[in-house]
């Protein structure tokens, strides 16, 4: 951003909390802790329940509510069931009977109503959003939700439907659904899974998207942060002056990221911020910011991360 006035944002990153609350395991210790400091953004990249539900949506709202941030901008996973219309429309209980289409409709007042608003989270549908914050600081978000099918998950897209770049941009092999592509002047992009290469290893191999790692290259934003991947669970910073080959161009190579992360391992600062002020262009810091484990335990601390955002004129 260079020539631009810019505003230093804090930012905490979580994902996949799975029906997580504080206090939940007295005497069993785990990295997400309530005495945290506040921070200027608190980013959710979904899965905040296990298989949705209403009571257990009302409890990851409190449980979000009860951090500090000025910002609470949540967004759906592929286990939060109800919150996708399409997907619940269509279920079938054992005996062939429809679900209740209205679960739908309670979920989403769940997290669109009153308790949402009383604990500050802002859910957001697939899209851009902008805000100011009160520092001036002005962030312009793209998030989804949707990942590619896996067994019999909430929102879900085909391998082959490409539903981050238009008709223009696809690329061969993939046809473009896209209602909402990620536009090239977004500085945050946040989804629910990641893209293909990127932190998105387990047993299975990698489970990330090609058309999302497509659209990621071709939009560079500052920070591109999701979850889903529980084994994928760190950060790459993603150089993309390097050639482009059948692997993404990923290095660990800055004298920050070195400050920060061992060879072979990445290790997280927390409660330390890592300060990334490398990106605008030419690199994008990627997270994996998923709190459960490969066992399904919150395990993992969130990601703390200081960045430069522009000032709203």
């Amino acid at each position: 951003m260079a020539g631009r006035l810019t505003v230093a944002t804090k930012f905490l990153v979580i994902s996949d909390t799975h029906d997580f609350e504080f206090g939940e395991t007295p005497g069993a210790p785990h990295p997400l802790q309530l005495h945290m400091s506040r921070v200027d953004v608190l980013l959710h990249c979904g899965d905040l329940t296990q298989v949705g539900g209403v009571s257990s949506f009302k409890k990851a709202l409190r449980m979000i509510g009860s951090i500090d941030a000025e910002l609470k901008l949540v967004i759906a996973g592929n286990h939060d069931l109800e919150l996708d219309k399409v997907y619940w429309e269509a279920q079938r209980d054992d005996n062939g009977t429809p679900e209740d289409p209205e679960d739908h409709e309670l979920a989403f007042n769940v997290m669109t109503g009153p308790l949402a608003a009383k604990v500050g989270v802002s859910y957001l549908n697939e899209g851009t959003h902008s805000f100011t914050l009160k520092s001036g600081a002005k962030l312009t978000i793209y998030v989804s939700p949707y990942t590619p099918a896996f067994c019999d998950w909430a929102f879900a897209y085909e391998h082959n439907e490409d539903r981050f770049n238009g008709p223009h941009q696809v690329a061969a092999g993939s046809t473009s659904i896209a209602t909402n592509p990620i536009p090239d002047d977004v500085d945050i992009v946040m989804t629910h899974g990641p893209p293909r290469g990127i932190l998105d290893r387990c047993p299975q191999g990698n489970m990330g998207c090609d058309n999302l790692l497509q659209a990621i290259r071709r939009v560079k934003p500052i920070m591109h942060c999701f979850g889903h991947i529980h084994e994928g669970n760190g950060v790459e910073v993603i150089d993309w002056k390097k050639p482009a080959t059948d692997k993404p161009a990923l290095r660990k190579t800055t004298e920050a990221v070195h400050r920060h992360f061992e060879e072979d391992r990445t290790e997280n600062p927390y409660p330390e911020p890592f300060m990334w002020k490398d990106g605008h262009g030419d690199r994008t810091l990627a997270i994996n910011a998923a709190i459960m484990t490969e066992n399904n335990r919150p395990g993992n601390a969130p990601w703390l991360i200081s960045l430069d955002l522009p000032r709203s004129l």
